[in-house]
């Protein structure tokens, strides 16, 4: 199966998403990092920091879905990579003058997390403007396929930086990489039409309503956007669990840890390479009820994790299963996601379904680190695997992987 030609705009959006995808690579936990290292913050601070900066910051997006879907999406694009290079040089900027608070990293990781949403929601329509209906599968496995390329790359490169460089070079490398995207953005060149609002008679609220009443609504999203929601939270309350296990009863060092992480994500760099020929040879059904499954078979092992040797083995083959398998199904959700979803609510969908996303990955990390204060890591990681293998019931019943054609997209009336 030759490859593809998406031509030289979408080449330019692609280069924008790396840039700045390698840059957020490069600056993993970086926040985290500098509220341990310089301004000495315990645990209970950190999680914090990162359950604070998803939730306020899904909570300050939510009125932006309905303002990003009557504007240009571009400008939106290039105006949310200016609020991000511009919140994260205000660490390095208040650091070398000695007045970095853990107030300001609250409130800078808030900003990045809106405005990570409302970029999210505005690049769903730019790409389903760029690319032709037949070819978002292969623009999605290109996305996913640079994300997992950057995940192996940029923290171990970001953590050898920060040892020679200090606690805050990864922060401007982040910087300087979102004001690199938005000049990719801004060379895309071409006319973009000012979107009109069809729904004239729908007031304020029901904007702010529409990306979930759509998604809550249509037979075969409805399912997906659940199913997602909840492995995903589960997935990610299980990480901080892990660490606490790995970097303190099980003596792991720092560095283990994170190769225990890094190696694993070749896994998606692979799945996202086969997303498309294993679509074409099996069908989206089968391809998206076998890695859907998949993605969640594997995490209960992490509460049977050993000291030494094999206990680092045993997480990496773990990460290994779960990762590749999301390589396969996030770019065939995403690309099922757009098509059926018109684009004068795509913008308010995918806001909708990024917020969810992120308040219940806040809330799950919280309540997970209560339930492991309370019974101890591996119950937790047990709990978070066991009710991850009960979540492919939502996909059996999706009438998007039924035999039968896609669901239509159902019609509103104003």
């Amino acid at each position: 199966m030759g490859r593809v030609a998406l031509g030289e705009r979408f080449g330019w959006l692609w280069g924008a998403f790396a840039v700045s995808t390698f840059g957020t690579w490069l600056a993993f936990d970086a926040l985290p990092l500098i509220a341990v290292v310089v301004l000495h913050s315990g645990a209970a601070a950190v999680s914090a920091l990162a359950a604070a900066g998803l939730a306020v910051g899904a909570v300050v997006a939510v009125p932006l879905g309905p303002w990003v879907e009557f504007r240009r999406k571009r400008p939106v694009m290039v105006a949310m990579d200016l609020i991000r290079c511009g919140a994260m040089l205000s660490v390095p900027l208040a650091y070398g003058f000695g007045r970095l608070g853990y107030g300001q990293l609250v409130v800078v990781s808030v900003v990045v997390a809106a405005a990570d949403i409302t970029f999210t929601s505005a690049a769903g329509a730019c790409v389903k403007a760029l690319v032709r209906p037949e070819h978002l599968l292969v623009a999605n496995a290109r996305f996913e396929s640079t994300n997992w390329t950057a995940s192996v790359i940029g923290p171990p490169v970001g953590g050898a930086a920060i040892g020679m460089f200090g606690p805050v070079t990864t922060v401007v490398a982040d910087a300087v990489s979102y004001l690199l995207s938005a000049a990719g953005i801004r060379a895309i060149g071409g006319t973009e039409r000012h979107p009109e609002r069809t729904e004239a008679s729908r007031g304020r609220v029901g904007d702010l309503l529409e990306g979930w009443r759509y998604l809550l609504t249509h037979r075969g999203l409805r399912p997906l956007f659940l199913n997602a929601v909840l492995v995903n939270g589960l997935i990610m309350a299980a990480s901080p669990v892990l660490a606490v296990l790995m970097l303190g009863r099980l003596g792991f060092a720092p560095w283990q840890y994170g190769l225990a992480f890094s190696v694993p994500c070749v896994g998606g760099l692979v799945g996202s390479r086969l997303a498309r020929p294993l679509v074409a040879r099996y069908g989206r059904r089968g391809v998206m009820l076998t890695s859907g499954v998949l993605r969640v078979c594997w995490s209960v092992g992490l509460a049977f994790v050993r000291p030494g040797v094999a206990g680092l083995v045993t997480v990496m083959a773990v990460e290994l299963g779960v990762i590749t398998s999301m390589g396969v199904y996030t770019p065939v959700l995403a690309t099922y996601r757009l098509e059926q979803t018109p684009s004068d609510r795509l913008a308010r969908t995918l806001s909708a379904w990024s917020v969810t996303s992120k308040a219940v990955i806040a809330a799950t990390t919280a309540l997970w680190g209560l339930l492991a204060a309370l019974t101890g890591p591996r119950f937790a990681l047990a709990a978070a695997g066991l009710l991850l293998l009960t979540t492919p019931a939502l996909l059996l019943h999706t009438p998007a992987l039924s035999p039968a054609d896609p669901v239509p997209a159902p019609e509103y009336a104003p």
